[in-house]
């Protein structure tokens, strides 16, 4: 029993002592990385040289920073979701015409990462198979157009729209845990085709930078959560209250936006309050519309082709009346949901018409929802331009049931003079004003950015009384911190989607994620320390010769490339000697010896074979072993 399990110790050994090589695994590796298909073209490294020649070294630093910035833009981007729309309605407004052009961005960046982390995987598996890099010039063309897409297009949104940084910053407060456990493994599995190359290298030098660089990352990967804050790692029991939500313009992925049938699908998706946009009419109508002028969601360059670019406020509310106001929304389909509406849901959606701020008054009083909207002042020269906070407060009064405690009023203007006239109003702010300032104003609401949030401000205002309302919150991870972070109530697009969320995303105590990083931590470290031990002691005893010449029990093994991959030529030392013998004695026949038929070459080589033959009983015959 002990000597077979010392022969099976002694196999196993003899196993991890050899280099192998797999041939059709390398063959397809080198021919996606560098077109290089055939046996002759590939190029095994040699112990102790280089990877790669100095150019190939250059494309692949070029590799890897192009594969760090694309992640890192599909990273950004990928979290900027929540403001696709607006991104969408931006270019509409500069452009004039509708197109989805931020779910095209996702895509075309989600496609260069998939091609520059695919590079990345051929070269690591190549590095791993100890295989010299060539990488195809049509590669590193690619390369080059993902690092300028990557570059150009960080530095046109970061122009542009900067303030998605802030949702960047954010997204980190709930993905921070999982994206540190990610990056630990990812730099485990590097430790492989690292420690592979550092313990064939004759460079000291090289070896230690590499090998202090790496150590650098992974200890840093490892530390990391000491400077890791997110809120959503909290006390189990100490979660509040899931924030209301507030219709944004309605719900605008169910219905067109700022239509009573937008508000209605608010409502049945279990909405708390709405919001919209009041602008008034020509003849002193207060009605709801959100952009300064009726283009984008409307029919008014059917109806109006000479006004397009006029003032909403401009117009009379017959006017008004008569256009159409949802044939946009099934023709342009800005979040890509109309496809879900039934026949009779899209035929309603279609004939929806501009709403009126005693419609949607009157809906909100009869299921006593809250409202809050921001309130526009005509332009010069509009009738009311000096009497709009008024007559809004008219129609709020006289025509419509709803309760003044149900409204937050928004608008700045006069708002001491409108605060005196009507107490029960709940004053909101829409700018983080001091302390001090807001409770003289009798501010009871603050309505911010969502790039305001954080936990000390809102629990700061809350000590005061004044609660918080974020805009817009759409993405279940973004509700998801401010319920952690603890806000009272968020105006949403989607308030179907939020509403089925139970617990916040990500949800953990501090003792779990201990755990987790803990568990982690350790088993990379003991990993990494295996995978080094292992390629020290197995490097070390390697009888590898440069010359691929390799003695083992008194035989030579010789490798030999061929067309169809490395032949390893197994010769006996006393079979050999009795060769060279042969070889020796078997001189070239001379000029005029015309009896010997065969020239000098055929001859030697068929008295090598005889001697070779007349050893054939000996225990060390040649032989031929091929390794895949």
């Amino acid at each position: 029993m002990a000597s077979t399990f010392s022969q099976w110790l002694f196999g196993l050994r003899a196993k991890l002592l050899r280099r192998y090589e797999h041939g059709p695994f390398v063959r397809c590796l080198s021919g996606l990385y560098g077109c290089r298909w055939r046996p002759y073209e590939r190029s095994g490294g040699q112990p102790g040289d280089c990877c790669c020649s100095k150019l190939e070294g250059a494309a692949f630093a070029l590799l890897v920073v192009a594969f760090c910035l694309t992640l890192l833009f599909l990273y950004f981007w990928g979290q900027a979701e929540n403001d696709y729309n607006d991104f969408d309605w931006f270019n509409f407004g500069h452009l004039g015409f509708w197109f989805p052009w931020s779910v095209v961005l996702l895509v075309v960046s989600a496609g260069f990462f998939t091609y520059v982390t695919v590079l990345m995987l051929l070269a690591v598996c190549l590095l791993s198979e100890g295989q010299n890099l060539h990488l195809h010039w049509s590669h590193k063309v690619g390369i080059l157009i993902s690092l300028i897409f990557s570059i150009a297009a960080t530095a046109v949104l970061s122009d542009l729209w900067g303030e998605e940084w802030t949702t960047l910053l954010l997204s980190f407060q709930v993905t921070a845990p999982y994206l540190h456990l990610g990056g630990v493994l990812l730099m485990t599995a590097l430790a492989w085709p690292i420690a592979l190359h550092i313990f064939r290298m004759k460079s000291s030098v090289r070896r230690g930078l590499i090998v202090g660089l790496y150590l650098v990352i992974l200890f840093t990967l490892y530390l990391v959560p000491l400077g890791l804050y997110s809120p959503c790692i909290k006390e189990k029991g100490t979660l509040g209250a899931a924030p209301a939500l507030i219709g944004h313009r309605g719900a605008p992925m169910l219905a067109p936006e700022n239509t009573l049938m937008s508000f209605e699908k608010a409502l049945e998706a279990g909405s708390d309050g709405l919001e919209t946009d009041v602008a008034i009419s020509y003849d002193g109508v207060p009605f709801l519309m959100h952009d300064h002028n009726l283009q984008r969601t409307t029919n008014v360059r059917e109806v109006f082709p000479n006004r397009t670019n006029t003032p909403a406020a401009m117009f009379t509310w017959s006017e008004l009346e008569g256009l159409n106001a949802g044939s946009w929304f099934l023709s342009q389909n800005p979040f890509g949901t109309a496809g879900s509406l039934g026949e009779e849901e899209r035929q309603r959606a279609g004939n929806q018409s501009v709403c009126s701020l005693q419609d949607f008054l009157q809906l909100a009083g009869q299921t006593h929802k809250l409202v809050i909207f921001d309130l526009y002042r005509p332009p010069y020269g509009h009738p009311y331009s000096n009497s709009w906070i008024q007559r809004t407060l008219d129609v709020l009064y006289n025509v419509s049931s709803i309760q003044s405690s149900q409204v937050l009023w928004l608008p700045s203007d006069l708002r001491s003079l409108v605060q005196q006239m009507d107490p029960d109003l709940q004053q909101t702010s829409g700018s983080r004003l001091p302390l001090e300032e807001l409770q003289r104003n009798h501010i009871v609401r603050l309505n911010l950015p969502y790039s305001s949030m954080s936990a000390d401000l809102v629990s700061e205002y809350a000590a005061a009384n004044i609660s918080t309302n974020l805009y817009v919150v759409s993405q279940p991870w973004l509700y998801s911190l401010a319920w952690c972070t603890g806000v009272h109530s968020v105006t949403t697009n989607a308030p179907q989607l939020l509403r089925t969320l139970n617990a916040p995303l990500l949800l953990m105590s501090p003792e779990e994620y201990n755990l987790m990083w803990i568990l982690t931590d350790v088993f990379s470290s003991v990993l990494v320390v295996f995978i080094f031990y292992f390629h020290r002691w197995r490097e070390r005893g390697l009888a590898f010769c440069s010359d691929r010449e390799t003695t083992l029990d008194n035989s030579r093994y010789c490798q030999i490339k061929t067309e169809f991959g490395n032949i390893w030529s197994v010769s006996n030392c006393q079979t050999e000697k009795m060769v060279n013998l042969a070889t020796v004695t078997s001189g070239p026949s001379q000029p005029g010896n015309s009896a010997d038929p065969l020239p000098a070459s055929r001859a030697s080589a068929h008295q090598i074979t005889s001697a070779t033959e007349d050893n054939g009983n000996q225990s060390a015959q040649s032989s031929i072993v091929r390794l895949i």
